[in-house]
């Protein structure tokens, strides 16, 4: 199995629930992040938009560390990982992608039929493998 997060960067605003549900549930120390969450802006500092009045943008970006594990004892049980199972937005699919039929393979097609981008971090950045982004 082929397990993956879909991330939907149009839907995620940037509240950080999905990486307070992983440090919670695992019990990680204070200063410790299986998952944080990047503002797409301006890049001076968190949550500052990008551009001039009115004419700001902003987006953010879940971004995994390779220490993230899918939450595979949440998996065993057919739940979903904390983080996807949490989100308020919906931002967040799980899943398996050989599964034609599963939840995320099902809102990886229907992303891409509305035109949506379907994108990997790349290696260099040391995240978690089978993440996936969408965005338009």
């Amino acid at each position: 199995m082929k397990y993956a997060i879909l991330v939907n960067k149009k839907r995620c605003t940037g509240c950080w629930t999905c990486s307070m549900a992983c440090k919670v549930a695992h019990d990680l120390q204070p200063n410790e992040w299986w998952l944080t969450v990047r503002t797409i802006g301006s890049g001076a500092g968190i949550d500052e938009p990008a551009g001039q009045w009115p004419n700001c943008t902003m987006s953010w970006q879940p971004v995994y560390s390779k220490k993230c594990m899918h939450c595979a004892d949440r998996v065993a049980e057919g739940e979903e990982p904390h983080c996807v199972y949490n989100c308020p937005t919906h931002a967040l699919s799980f899943g398996n992608l050989d599964d034609a039929s599963s939840a995320i393979s099902k809102r990886m097609d229907d992303l891409i039929n509305r035109g949506y981008r379907i994108y990997k971090l790349p290696k260099w950045e040391g995240t978690r493998h089978n993440i996936y982004y969408a965005d338009i």
